[in-house]
């Protein structure tokens, strides 16, 4: 085992820690670029509503349509949206819509080869693809 000690070249463990860092790329250093924010929801009768549903969906990068149909298919319900907000029929708990975004974003959103969320899904024909604009993989995504 290697020690660094002060009298080797002038440097302790903490300056040349501090040094590494500063020269890190800011996207390296970044703990999750991506964060979904927490979900601002409502039960009322046999409806849940999520206030702040646009405010996700950008934050994901996708067409707010898309991530109800997705939502709406995977809890068996009726969705529909409303300005910046998303009504369901039922009553859902926020853990069930947080576990469904994450299993969209790994779908959807998340890269298969380099699992950065720099995608956009392109339509070509009847088909759609995700493609990823950091590394620029293409690959096929079910259809909703």
């Amino acid at each position: 085992m290697f020690l660094l000690e002060d009298t080797d070249m002038g440097y302790d463990y903490e300056t040349l820690l501090k040094r590494a860092r500063s020269q890190l790329p800011e996207v390296a250093s970044k703990q999750e670029r991506l964060e979904i924010p927490r979900l601002s929801h409502a039960v009322i009768g046999m409806r849940t509503l999520v206030f702040n549903f646009k405010e996700v969906t950008d934050a994901l990068g996708r067409d707010p349509q898309h991530v109800v149909k997705y939502l709406s298919g995977e809890m068996a319900t009726a969705a529909s949206m409303q300005e910046s907000r998303a009504i369901f029929q039922g009553k859902f708990r926020p853990d069930t819509f947080q576990t469904l975004l994450r299993r969209y974003m790994d779908e959807f959103v998340l890269c298969p080869i380099c699992k950065r969320p720099d995608t956009k899904i392109v339509k070509e024909r009847r088909l759609s693809f995700l493609v990823c604009e950091a590394c620029g993989a293409k690959s096929a995504v079910k259809q909703l």
